[in-house]
């Protein structure tokens, strides 16, 4: 099971933190696109002193529902915590039938009890919070599911970085995974770096200068 370390969101902390959710169909220990261009992005992110983290959902029993906490063993008021202590929010996911996985849309589907959630100014609990996205797939449809996934982080409160996703698609009807490239193409790895370097900026100054109080 992937496991987050307890301390990976201390408060008073000065460095930035991210959290990245791998939404990737696979349990661990199986290899995953996602979760390798997921540790990539962080990879970004430490160069620009963003300290990161990931939890692959899947090793998870997050339960369906629209509420911060469906009982019963539901494992995701703990993912839930991570987001709202960490700075950036990575949301990495293959595509399928050229739509966000399943488990990303669960993410969202229980992200958007959030929007309902002020903190103690009345802004949206994850506003502040920036989101960017990881995504791969071996067919077209990389900005369509970028347009899915930034639609709903953006109802659900979070602020999304110029040029704040990447991706690789690989050949339509092609075979070959991201993870069997010998290689990051260089678009792929220049956008990575992107993306980092707009997310960290953007935490930054939503830390220093935070959104208006709610009325």
């Amino acid at each position: 099971m992937t496991t987050i370390p307890d301390n990976a969101n201390d408060a008073g902390r000065d460095t930035l933190t991210a959290v990245a959710l791998v939404c990737t169909l696979k349990k661990s220990p199986d290899g995953s696109s996602s979760e390798l261009l997921a540790q990539q992005l962080l990879a970004e992110l430490a160069k620009e002193d963003v300290e990161g983290e990931i939890a692959r959902v899947s090793d998870f029993d997050v339960h369906p529902g629209i509420t911060a906490d469906e009982g019963g063993g539901d494992e995701w008021p703990g993912l839930r915590s991570r987001v709202a202590g960490a700075d950036v929010l990575v949301l990495a996911t293959p595509i399928w039938l050229g739509h966000p996985c399943s488990v990303a849309q669960r993410v969202l589907e229980r992200l958007n009890a959030e929007s309902s959630e002020t903190d103690d100014e009345g802004r949206p609990a994850m506003a502040g919070k920036v989101a960017v996205t990881a995504i791969v797939g071996n067919e077209d449809g990389a900005h369509k599911v970028t347009a899915d996934l930034f639609q709903g982080l953006d109802d659900i409160g979070f602020s999304i970085p110029a040029q704040g996703s990447t991706y690789w698609t690989g050949e339509a009807m092609g075979s070959v995974d991201y993870r069997d490239l010998d290689q990051v193409p260089d678009a792929v790895r220049s956008t990575t770096a992107g993306v980092a370097r707009n997310a960290a900026h953007l935490a930054r100054l939503l830390r220093e200068r935070p959104y208006p109080p709610g009325k």
